[in-house]
């Protein structure tokens, strides 16, 4: 059976997934050649279209690296018969630590000091953002979702004597608008749908507070955000994904030092491959023996 993995993984990884076929997103023309001969697809970022699908005539199963499956056609998969799983879970603890790291380099804003430091004479001039730095300790932190993720955040988040507001539609301790005015931290945890799309803007939140984003960058109405971050409404924001991906150099948002960007990799450490790259083996062996898919979600 041929399985792709759609990632741009190490030489490590290549040579732990044996007849796995490591082809990288960044390889367009690759992964081209691939599609007439591939039957299970383990997808990650790179959208799957309706053009793909109907460009893989042997495809049975597409296997979300992750849970959010918003970057695949469900419908034309389901047109052509063909399994959609993910695995949610694999990822929560590093998403959820990847969040706290973002927190916390706003609050104490690591990047300008780590440039700082490498300048000459820039020692002293760090000492500069002082009226800038903060603590986690003593504030309140706004959890938008409430899964596997914000679960984890919350009782970390409460030893180190934050206030925790969650809210979800089946669960929440306070009221969504309530959240955003009140939370000096505002952390997204939704999945990306029609009823979620631009449901946070960045003007409607506390003045000085920050925002983090590790779900999905279509959640935030990015003018807004712009907005709300060069006219200092928002003091930072700590961002891992953006609404286009990815993000195109000269984009407004790398230009705002109060920024700390990174490239949709809060899920990526070597832990979270290895429980994903079980599940997804488990699944290719369940087709195989036409046994039913776990985690199948069309």
């Amino acid at each position: 059976m041929t399985v792709v993995f759609h990632f741009d993984g190490s030489d490590a990884l290549r040579a732990r997934l044996g007849d796995v076929i490591l082809c990288p997103e960044s390889d367009p023309a690759a992964f081209e050649r691939l599609l007439a001969e591939v039957e299970v697809l383990w997808h990650v970022l790179k959208p799957v279209t309706a053009g793909i699908i109907a460009h893989a005539p042997k495809l049975k199963l597409i296997q979300k690296i992750g849970t959010g499956v918003n970057t695949i056609d469900l419908e034309a998969a389901k047109a052509r018969g063909i399994a959609v799983c993910n695995m949610p879970g694999t990822n929560s603890r590093a998403v959820a630590e990847m969040t706290l790291a973002l927190m916390l380099a706003c609050l104490r804003r690591l990047p300008d000091l780590n440039q700082k430091v490498r300048e000459p004479d820039g020692w002293y001039r760090a000492w500069d953002l002082q009226d800038h730095f903060g603590e986690l300790g003593g504030r309140t932190v706004g959890l938008v979702g409430y899964g596997a993720i914000p679960r984890i955040l919350r009782g970390i988040l409460e030893a180190m004597d934050a206030k925790v507001l969650y809210w979800s539609r089946s669960q929440k301790n306070a009221e969504f608008d309530v959240l955003l005015r009140t939370s000096d931290i505002v952390c997204l945890h939704l999945p990306l749908t029609a009823e979620t799309k631009n449901v946070v803007n960045p003007l409607r939140m506390k003045a000085g507070a920050i925002l983090i984003n590790t779900a999905r960058g279509g959640l935030v109405d990015q003018d807004s955000l712009l907005r709300a971050l060069k006219g200092g409404h928002l003091a930072a924001a700590g961002l891992d994904v953006f609404a286009e991906e990815p993000v195109p150099p000269g984009h407004p948002l790398l230009g705002l030092q109060n920024v700390i960007c990174a490239p949709h990799v809060g899920w990526l450490t070597r832990e979270t491959l290895e429980r994903s790259i079980k599940a997804a083996a488990e699944n290719v062996r369940r087709l195989r023996a036409g046994e039913p898919l776990l985690n199948r979600v069309a």
